[in-house]
């Protein structure tokens, strides 16, 4: 799959096969975050990969939207010192997550981001440093229905035109 397909073809997917992630896809997925670019190289993550069921039923109950993350194959939690402290770190963290869930979509592995909005509990579970947040994880596993069925909502993008302006407003 080129680079363009995927983008073009991916979807969110937040209902999971009850199989597990191969370890050769796991590393390749944790790797495509690895490799992402950063301001100044500076890399500002960690992850950890989390396929216990008992910590994934915990991290689905740190937000409103977390509850995929009970069902998912494996979850990876990004661990950063505080976001905020930086502008660029929020989208080098981006980055980095775009690049995981892109590499699982060659692979057959669907995925969706979940905000962690009780970040205490979220490293309390995991044992995270108290000098660290995670302020999201992902859900990773094998789509329980084909995503490539289901069409991208009419009206879900806005046109090239609506959003591309060339020099000028």
């Amino acid at each position: 799959m080129n680079v363009m397909d995927a983008i073009r073809s991916k979807r969110a997917v937040r209902q999971f096969q009850d199989k597990p992630l191969p370890d050769e896809v796991v590393e390749t997925i944790v790797d495509a975050g690895r490799l992402s670019g950063s301001a100044k190289n500076r890399q500002p993550w960690s992850f950890i990969v989390v396929r216990d069921r008992a910590a994934l039923e915990g991290l689905s109950t740190c937000g409103e939207f977390c509850g995929h993350l009970a069902g998912a194959a494996m979850a990876i939690a990004l661990v950063t010192p505080d976001p905020h402290q930086r502008l660029s770190m929020p989208f080098d963290l981006g980055r980095t997550t775009q690049n995981m869930m892109l590499a699982g979509w060659e692979l057959g592995v669907g995925s969706v981001m979940a905000t962690i909005y009780q970040p205490n509990k979220a490293a309390e579970i995991l044992g995270v440093p108290p000098d660290y947040v995670i302020p999201w994880c992902i859900s990773f596993g094998y789509p329980l229905e084909d995503p490539s069925r289901r069409p991208p909502r009419k009206g879900g993008r806005r046109t090239f035109e609506d959003v591309v302006h060339w020099d000028r407003w």
